[in-house]
């Protein structure tokens, strides 16, 4: 039934997906995913009609997706190149929207073998994401489980899902706007993993603002004491220095890492991508310059420098104990 229905979607949606009509939503751009080549898939993720057409306001989010793929085109093929299986978790899935892609992507783009485990805590959406992932035939490489992110077990999870016997060697975690803290909570679940790839595109951040609002409130002083006291600013600032902070911890844990805008500000304000390779590289100044914007900023931080795993705590330590002596010394000065 599900074969017979494809065959006639793809003869659908090729029918309908003329070269004229390929250019104008892609713009002329060179895109990942097209319609004519993967109907089967943009239907069951929603961005087509049953008569194969692309809706204007789906638009707008085909050229998302196909933009994701292309940032993380490198790190992909780079993992691609060195695991025979890849191994990718993607944590609070959601729709699936990115979850779904990647999978189609290694399956028909590069022909490589890949497992790809999504988690999200609504019951309700890992059915729908299973039911998706079924019309389009990737359910053999791409399966859901429901869970709290910071309580989840990896090694089990997996084995449940895919039935493997021993726990597998996790290459990368993904996190596709996963709301405040969650994000962080897949990114402490990727550094305890030691994957090779991190990249998390952050949501609705509010833990920095809400500390902000609490030293205002107290009447705390600091240099950034007025920013504290006007809600917008406090919002809009407290977004930007999170995603700062996650930064530097991600490169204080031994990751080449980069903060960029993965989609237009047009499209969506929510733009922000944090990608990280594991290079091993020497996190110190990484941590140093953490603990300094922290202090810089109202000495309150975010909840995931408690979670980062040694050697990054340790060098965090250290930080803490550089500029605790460095402002003994200045307050001793005559």
């Amino acid at each position: 039934m599900r074969e017979e229905w494809a065959a006639a979607f793809t003869r659908t949606a090729e029918a309908f997906w003329t070269d004229a009509r390929t250019r104008q939503v892609t713009g002329g751009n060179h895109m990942a995913i097209l319609p004519r080549e993967a109907p089967v898939l943009l239907r069951s993720i929603g961005l087509l009609h049953r008569d194969g057409s692309m809706p204007p306001k789906q638009v707008r989010k085909y050229r998302q997706i196909n933009h994701m793929i292309a940032v993380l085109g490198p790190s992909l093929r780079e993992l691609r190149d060195r695991f025979e299986v890849v191994h990718l978790l993607d944590a609070g899935c959601g729709r699936s929207y990115l979850t779904m892609l990647l999978a189609w992507v290694f399956v028909h783009t590069y022909a490589h073998p890949v497992r790809i485990l999504g988690i999200d805590r609504s019951e309700a959406l890992i059915d729908e994401c299973r039911r998706r992932t079924a019309l389009t035939g990737l359910d053999g490489v791409l399966a859901y489980a429901t869970g709290a992110l910071s309580e989840v077990d990896v090694a089990e999870v997996w084995r449940r899902a895919f039935g493997d016997t021993r726990p597998p060697q996790l290459h990368g975690v993904i996190s596709l706007h996963a709301c405040d803290t969650a994000t962080d909570d897949a990114i402490a679940l990727g550094l305890a993993e030691q994957v090779e790839m991190l990249a998390v595109a952050p949501c609705c951040q509010a833990e920095l603002a809400d500390k902000w609002l609490g030293l205002n409130r107290a009447g705390a002083t600091g240099a950034f004491e007025p920013l504290w006291s006007m809600p917008h600013l406090r919002r809009k600032s407290a977004a930007t220095l999170t995603d700062t902070f996650r930064t530097l911890l991600i490169r204080a844990a031994g990751y080449d890492t980069t903060a960029l805008e993965f989609v237009g500000t047009a499209h969506t304000p929510k733009n922000t991508l944090i990608r990280g390779m594991r290079r091993g590289l020497d996190g110190s100044a990484a941590a140093r310059r953490y603990v300094a914007l922290r202090r810089a900023t109202g000495d309150v931080g975010i909840a995931l420098e408690q979670r980062v795993p040694s050697p990054a705590r340790d060098l965090l330590a250290l930080g803490e104990q550089g500029a605790a002596s460095r402002a003994e010394k200045k307050s001793t000065r005559p």
